[in-house]
């Protein structure tokens, strides 16, 4: 189904009754990531995955596409199917909108679970970083979506889900490269939500995978501990949902 958002629509699915859970996805991701958990979860409850702004059948409404945009968009998508509570789940860049929806709609959230992500503000670092992917895109996107999904796991499970990857993969190209930009500066450009999360009482996750090599896995584990929330660790990578694929069917069954 598609709502009208701005100058665009939004792309989402709903299954299932009653005790609503929103999956939401990462950057150069779709809400096909979570086909499989949405089809094996919505038989106990509702579950909602959607597009967000410049991904899969969502478009563009900005050259910069901010965290709270995509907050908003999600919105939309709730107050169209009259959701007005919702756990939250959302892998990476999934996880920092809904850090913005809790800022902004705190109402709106009963549980979350951050999934290879954090409530932290990128480093300095983290920020140059992103200005050379805008810049890599421009030039060569095809050759960075390629090798930005295949740095997100380690050789030997980039092996081991080779086909998972490959469909991940030919999603991702068919983002444009202005789609690409405008999540890569709007991550760049997030506040820090450490606060916000602590302040949620909630209960509240943070998924971490052990080899993670996007996220400092430390500084992770610090800021769960100062947020109060529940570190659970998974052995792999970023991607959590291909890697840890039934320990995370069974967190979402059983925590969220």
């Amino acid at each position: 189904m598609k709502i009208q958002h701005k100058n665009t629509q939004i792309k989402f699915i709903t299954k299932g009754k009653n005790n609503p859970l929103i999956l939401l996805h990462g950057f150069l991701e779709t809400e096909q990531i979570w086909r499989d958990y949405q089809q094996l979860l919505s038989q106990k409850r509702q579950v909602v995955t959607i597009d967000l702004l410049g991904h899969g059948e969502t478009g563009n409404i900005s050259e910069v596409h901010s965290m709270e945009n995509m907050a908003d968009g999600v919105i939309e998508v709730l107050n169209h199917l009259k959701i007005e509570k919702a756990s939250f789940a959302g892998h990476s860049m999934g996880g920092y909108v809904i850090m913005e929806i809790l800022k902004k709609y705190p109402e709106k959230i009963t549980k979350i679970g951050l999934i290879n992500s954090t409530p932290a503000e990128d480093t300095p670092e983290k920020k140059e970083n992103r200005d050379r992917v805008a810049s890599l895109v421009a030039k060569n996107k095809s050759a960075f979506v390629s090798m930005a999904i295949s740095n997100l796991l380690t050789s030997e499970n980039n092996k081991k889900f080779k086909p998972e990857i490959e469909i991940l993969k030919n999603e991702a190209q068919k983002m444009t490269s202005e789609s690409i930009i405008a999540a890569t500066l709007g991550m760049k450009n997030r506040l820090d939500r450490v606060e916000t999360l602590k302040s949620f009482k909630g209960d509240k996750f943070i998924i971490l995978g052990m080899q993670d090599p996007v996220l400092d896995v430390e500084n992770t584990i610090e800021i769960g501990e100062k947020t109060d929330s529940k570190i659970i660790e998974f052995p792999d990578g970023h991607l959590s949902f291909i890697e840890n694929r039934d320990l995370l069917l069974q967190f979402l069954q059983s925590k969220i």
